[in-house]
């Protein structure tokens, strides 16, 4: 939640976008696929609520993935938005919420072809001007899919998404406030989930969710 947050903030500083251009989304990535669900190849949310489902085979955790935020930008803006990244973390090369403990909660990062790709250069950049607590730097693994968690490992996994794609998480998952003081964002940031369903940027997965297709195949949401 916090992440997609600075990551528009972050496409509306570094690109001049603005609402409907804005491309971040929260979603899964780094698993071992997805999983048929209401016509769909698609990852879901946990869901307690259907045991046995076809949505509940396609949990996230399950399937190895860890939570993310995925977006499109120009390959002359990744050592940017990497750096932006890299700012989230503290002191120790650590995620802020460190309740949340396990796979799914690992730090990892997406981009053509990992660390063996073009971009990886300017991702490592970033990385090494990163300031650590006690010196150090850093450590950017070479992810192999349904990696570790990376709490106090001064550590993030970065993966292939040629082989290790982003999937979307569902759209009540979209642009809405975080847990933390401070992260109460404005009417403005939150409503951007109805007009990009509304334009059609973003759509269901086929996980439960807050929207449904109506008759003509769009989606809308469910009564």
């Amino acid at each position: 939640r916090h992440v997609q947050h600075e990551f528009v903030v972050a496409e509306q500083s570094l690109l001049a976008r603005e609402k409907l251009a804005i491309t971040a989304r929260a979603g899964y990535a780094g698993g071992e696929g997805t999983v048929r669900v209401d016509g769909m190849d698609t990852t879901c949310y946990h869901s307690v609520s259907f045991p046995g489902s076809d949505a509940s085979r396609a949990d996230y955790g399950r399937l190895g993935h860890g939570e993310v935020v995925g977006m499109t930008i120009p390959e002359s803006k990744v050592y940017d938005f990497a750096a932006e990244y890299f700012k989230l973390l503290d002191g120790n090369g650590d995620r802020p919420d460190k309740a949340d403990r396990g796979p799914e909660y690992r730090s990892l990062i997406g981009i053509p072809g990992g660390v063996n790709g073009p971009l990886f250069q300017a991702v490592a950049r970033a990385a090494s001007e990163k300031e650590m607590n006690k010196g150090g730097k850093i450590q950017l693994l070479a992810g192999k899919g349904s990696d570790a968690d990376t709490l106090g490992k001064r550590a993030v996994w970065v993966y292939d998404t040629n082989s290790q794609p982003f999937h979307q998480a569902e759209v009540y998952h979209q642009f809405h406030d975080g847990f933390f003081p401070g992260e109460d964002y404005p009417r403005t940031y939150n409503g951007m989930q109805q007009e990009l369903v509304r334009s059609g940027a973003l759509q269901g997965t086929g996980c439960p969710d807050s929207v449904v297709r109506d008759q003509s195949g769009r989606w809308v949401y469910g009564a």
